[in-house]
């Protein structure tokens, strides 16, 4: 008989330490002391120190039995794991550091070998502190997966590049710029919290798997976060805290601060009186933090000030923050690329936003500060469900690079759909730039030994954990911030590989959760490009709103400059040389050639970089762009659908408190996932006028729209609306309570084959109000719900009646029959009016 495992808050994450089935921990290394060596094991601040702790802890935990902590005095055994870097075993073990294996030649490599004999104990070595407890860690990864045994052969690692840094949008007063999984762990009411015990956790999953730096606050900064009492008070404790764990944190700058917290007339980055504020305050930010890893600055982007406000170049503003930083040591200024003008006229057919990183920084290659890195994000907008890789990090020789990815799904489902990232990161660090027509894969090029011999470049995210005990407001998402680490530490990596490691270390070593787990999540990328936005066309969310819901709408139209261009005709931004904006000129010459001709541009691409008609054929299937559409939101959606069932089969064999969680999120995002498909769809055919082949779109038969004037429909207290975007709507139009106080009804009188159906409500759950439902037959309660996902979900939440806040509740296996009659009676909260779309009377299994 089996047990289902206790519950679990999720907070451990990968690092639970789950105890091993008896018969794996009986072949597993039987480990009864951690011997650390050298001086760092009396320093409580030293990453060796914490590794000995850490191996203690987690070995006994695993293994279920008691392990002792010693030092270099300790006698040995082969039960005796010994740890320290390679120079404290050369002085006390007389290990010579000219035989050491090759990782230990680098910054952060380790050396393992878990075999032990009479004669010889378990030993982990790293090249430095920091290496001892990334040993650590990966020593208990392969214990707590049932992959270390007696036997093991002995291993080692040392990460590609030296920087694999995470930034935080963690403002100050407490709130996360697109934090979806609760209030920051760092900040609340305008200073550092008092409790940073998650603090200490989060520095803990982040070396883990390998991350060693931490910005941590929003790129567009608070000014205050300078002040001395801040820095005294706060920003030191912080600091304190990761230290121990080889994480180093840094801030981001706001580039106006001389003026707004220094009381100067200017933020000139040439002023002599600007100069000498960044230079007393980076010496008072040392005083504080001494071992800090630098600045990041968001300058003239979206309406920030920066250099280009006062005639200065962007490295002359990054120079200015380089010089006040080389002073005290080896503190890095990350200057992001993403600077471009949120103003674009689109009547101009030049303007490309895409254009932006390059036209912004490539003439300036060489002119940067050595300790300069330019932080590029992965793609040429802005972190897009499909996007080519941006051109700048070919564009740049002399000056050093960083590629962003973004941990936080701000267009991708925003954590409440479950997305695993992993394989688009995975695709972008193989694509091959061919610089100087040579092979350049992306993550060669992030190497010192690349191309360019950058000796300072690597990988950054955009993570937004917050005091949710699931970190980022959905079990599942920790998936991609376990992936980033890896792929930052070993960017070949294998998406689906790291994804198993994730699951077991999770949920389970169980062989069907691994399978389960890892087949359900590596479909959720391609599912959810299929309905949200495909052929290049970008994510079509709301781009003026809350980036959730779909609104393809948005996408044009404005100055935000991720149009695509679509009219009645055609579709797509025509990025060519030879009649477009001239971004695919951008690339090495291979590369734009591949790009400036629809014959060889790959179809997940071409409406990036071609404005085609709809009815323009896919070299991959034949199909028209128009039914590609149709046909990849449906198959997107219908995937979704699976997703529940799926994960049904799981219960029992993880706990209980996080399988429920999950199984709403999923549930959830199953019923989204359709409202994604319909707007879309509906969209482009009234915009195309062109039919789609299989008579899907606008031809629902299962599903009776309240708002279209009907003899088997009537409404007591509701009254029809206008949904916000037509798209979001059956016929374009909602029902909500005529009242702001008062109820409202709708009855539905059924005409159906006699049997068991499922019940499907489509309503609005928007963000001002917590409305009430009642559903029933015949005036028998078949279930009630209330509108208030708000509490129960952590995305963007909108106040109107479109693409966000629609959603979907199922009641299963009802019994119906003609002339039924099925009620929803609406009680209405706040501003939220209990506004409802349409019911689906659906045969079993059938999903509209």
């Amino acid at each position: 008989m089996t047990t289902t495992p206790p519950d679990e808050d999720g907070v451990a994450a990968w690092l639970r330490y789950a105890p091993l089935p008896a018969s794996t921990a009986a072949n597993s290394p039987a480990i009864d002391t951690v011997v650390v060596l050298g001086e760092e094991a009396r320093d409580e601040t030293s990453p060796v120190a914490t590794a000995g702790r850490e191996l203690v802890d987690g070995i006994s935990k695993i293994l279920g039995r008691a392990v002792a902590l010693g030092d270099a005095s300790s006698p040995r055994t082969s039960s005796t794991l010994v740890i320290g870097t390679r120079d404290a075993f050369s002085s006390l073990e007389g290990v010579p550091s000219s035989s050491s294996p090759s990782p230990l030649d680098h910054s952060d490599g380790y050396w393992i070998d878990p075999s032990s004999s009479s004669s010889s104990s378990a030993r982990i070595l790293g090249h430095d502190a920091r290496g001892v407890l990334y040993g650590a860690f990966a020593y208990l990864s392969k214990l707590a997966q049932g992959e270390l045994s007696v036997e093991s052969a002995a291993w080692g690692s040392a990460p590609q590049a030296p920087v694999r840094w995470i930034n935080q949008w963690d403002n100050m007063d407490g709130s996360i710029e697109r934090g979806y999984g609760g209030r920051s762990l760092f900040f609340e009411g305008g200073a550092v919290r008092d409790d940073l015990a998650r603090v200490k956790e989060y520095a803990r999953l982040m070396a883990s798997v390998g991350l060693n730096g931490i910005v941590i606050n929003n790129v567009n900064a608070n000014a205050s976060l300078l002040s001395e009492a801040s820095l005294r008070d706060g920003v030191k404790r912080v600091a304190d805290t990761m230290r121990p764990y080889g994480v180093r944190i840094g801030l981001a700058l706001n580039f106006d601060a001389p003026r707004t917290l220094g009381g100067l007339a200017t933020s000139d980055p040439l002023d002599a009186a600007v100069v000498e504020w960044w230079t007393r305050t980076t010496q008072l930010v040392y005083h504080y933090v001494p071992d800090l890893l630098g600045y990041t600055i968001k300058a003239n982007s979206e309406g920030q000030p920066g250099p280009l406000s006062y005639g200065r170049t962007l490295a002359e503003g990054a120079n200015l923050f380089a010089r006040a930083l080389a002073a005290h040591g080896d503190g890095l200024v990350f200057y992001r690329a993403f600077v471009y003008d949120h103003h674009l006229r689109e009547d101009n057919p030049k303007n490309d936003r895409a254009s932006a990183a390059v036209d912004f920084f490539a003439h300036l290659d060489g002119a940067f500060l050595d300790n300069v890195v330019v932080q590029v994000k992965f793609g040429p907008i802005d972190f897009q469900v499909r996007e080519p890789v941006s051109p700048l990090l070919a564009r740049l020789r002399k000056t050093k690079a960083a590629i962003e990815f973004m941990v936080a799904q701000e267009y991708m489902g925003q954590q409440t759909h479950a997305v695993y990232l992993a394989p688009q990161w995975q695709e972008v660090l193989s694509f091959d730039l061919r610089v100087d027509g040579k092979p350049s894969l992306v993550r060669d090029i992030l190497s010192p030994a690349g191309p360019f011999a950058w000796p300072t470049t690597g990988y950054t995210a955009v993570v937004n954990v917050g005091r949710d005990t699931t970190w980022l407001g959905h079990h599942l998402a920790m998936a991609n911030l376990y992936a980033y680490g890896r792929l930052a530490w070993a960017p070949a990596s294998d998406a689906r590989a790291l994804l198993d490691e994730w699951t077991r270390l999770t949920w389970s070593t169980d062989a069907e959760v691994v399978a389960a787990v890892g087949s359900l999540l590596m479909d959720t990328w391609p599912a959810y490009e299929g309905h949200s936005g495909n052929l290049g066309i970008q994510t079509l969310c709301d781009i003026l709103y809350t980036h959730y819901g779909p609104s393809p709408a948005s996408q044009d139209g404005n100055g935000w400059g991720q149009w695509t261009r679509a009219d009645a005709t055609a579709l797509g931004m025509d990025r060519t040389v030879a009649t477009g904006t001239g971004f695919a000129g951008q690339y090495p010459r291979e590369v734009a050639a591949v790009y400036e001709d629809p014959a060889t541009t790959p179809d997940n691409l071409l409406l990036w970089f071609h404005h085609v008609p709809y009815t323009h054929p896919l070299k991959s299937s034949g199909k028209t762009v128009i039914q590609h559409f149709y046909d990849a939101h449906y198959e997107g959606a219908a995937t979704v659908q699976t997703f529940p069932a799926r994960w049904a089969r799981l219960r029992g064999k993880v706990d209980d408190a996080r399988w429920a969680h999950v199984a709403f999120k999923l549930a959830y995002q199953a019923g989204h996932a359709l409202v994604w498909r319909d707007s879309v769809c509906r969209f482009y055919h009234a915009l195309s006028g062109i039919a789609d082949d299989k008579q899907r779109v606008n031809n629902y038969k299962h599903r009776i729209p309240l708002a279209v004037p009907s003899p088997n429909v009537r409404l007591d207290g509701y009254s029809p609306v206008d949904a916000r975007l037509p798209e979001a709507a059956s016929g374009g139009r909602a029902v909500q309570t005529a009242s702001m106080t008062a109820p409202g009804k709708a009855a539905v009188t059924l005409n159906v084959v006699d049997g068991v159906y499922d019940l499907a409500v489509n309503y609005y759950d928007t963000s001002v109000g917590r409305a009430r439902y009642t559903l029933s037959v015949n005036d028998a309660a078949v279930g009630s719900w209330q509108g208030n996902l708000q509490d129960r979900l952590g995305h963007d939440f909108s106040a109107f009646l479109d693409g966000h806040s629609a959603t979907r509740i199922y009641f299963r296996g009802v019994s119906l029959k003609t002339g039924d009659v099925l009620t929803i009676v609406g009680e209405p909260d706040g501003d939220e009016r209990a506004p409802l779309d349409y019911v689906s009377v659906l045969p079993v299994g059938v999903v509209d």
